[in-house]
């Protein structure tokens, strides 16, 4: 048996219109804030530049925007940095940040994804390419709206999802954000079956290019520090958590 805490949602608040949606785009290239600016503002998008990461940082601060498209390497401070600047700020915490880069390399990658990215987009893109991408990441503020329970209970298990704290059997467990995320997602509905792409999707973005083995490492890891009855492998389809 589980049980849910509730705290009161007003489901009005989530009603957002597109010009409602603020973007920050932050790059040292003045040619891609113009092409990306003009794209986004189109859609209907409320749209704000920065040339660098210092510049990005405060703009973040004093705007509060709903998604973030940084550029990994600029001058002052590169993204990694900015990022995990953002990520460290109250207020901030759930803003969704993809980073828009020429580097592909898997270090470069990995480097994002610590720092905090949702995402990471590679360089050259076509710009209605990467509309389509931002509106899919955009996605997640509806669900993120959706009434979601601070502190879940499943089993001997609770979950506090704003202060990111693991208690099982009384002893409280310190998670990695992305073992954490994955056993919130999982425990939303116990017993339901997450295919391995949705999870991909939800936990790391749909850019991620980690290799496949990735959920069976973070799963192999929640098993040892959770317990390893509480997941179970559908083969060829994907996880999910049983009590």
């Amino acid at each position: 048996m589980y049980y849910l805490y509730l705290r009161p949602v007003n489901i009005d608040q989530y009603q957002m219109k597109k010009k409602d949606i603020k973007i920050l785009l932050v790059d040292d290239e003045p040619d891609i804030l113009e092409i990306i600016g003009y794209n986004l503002t189109s859609e209907g998008y409320t749209v704000f530049t920065a040339k660098n990461g210092v510049e990005g940082v405060a703009i973040a601060k004093k705007k509060q925007p709903h998604l973030i498209i940084l550029d990994v390497m600029m001058p002052e401070m590169d993204g990694i940095e900015a990022c995990e600047i953002i990520r460290g700020t109250t207020g901030l915490e759930n803003t969704i940040i993809a980073f828009l880069t020429a580097r592909g390399e898997d270090y470069s990658q990995v480097a994002g994804f610590d720092a905090g990215a949702d995402d990471y987009i590679t360089k050259p893109i076509r710009p209605k390419v990467l509309v389509s991408k931002v509106k899919a990441l955009l996605r997640r503020l509806k669900e993120d709206a959706s009434p979601q329970e601070d502190i879940v209970k499943v089993g001997n298990i609770v979950i506090n999802r704003e202060e990111y704290k693991i208690v099982n059997n009384g002893e409280e467990i310190v998670l990695p954000r992305k073992e954490f995320e994955l056993l919130a997602l999982l425990t939303s509905k116990p017993s339901k079956v997450f295919k391995r792409e949705v999870i991909l999707d939800r936990v790391w973005g749909n850019e991620v290019v980690v290799g496949g083995r990735t959920i069976d490492v973070h799963i192999r890891k929640l098993r040892e520090k959770i317990g390893e009855n509480h997941f179970k492998t559908v083969k060829g389809v994907g996880y999910k958590f049983v009590l």
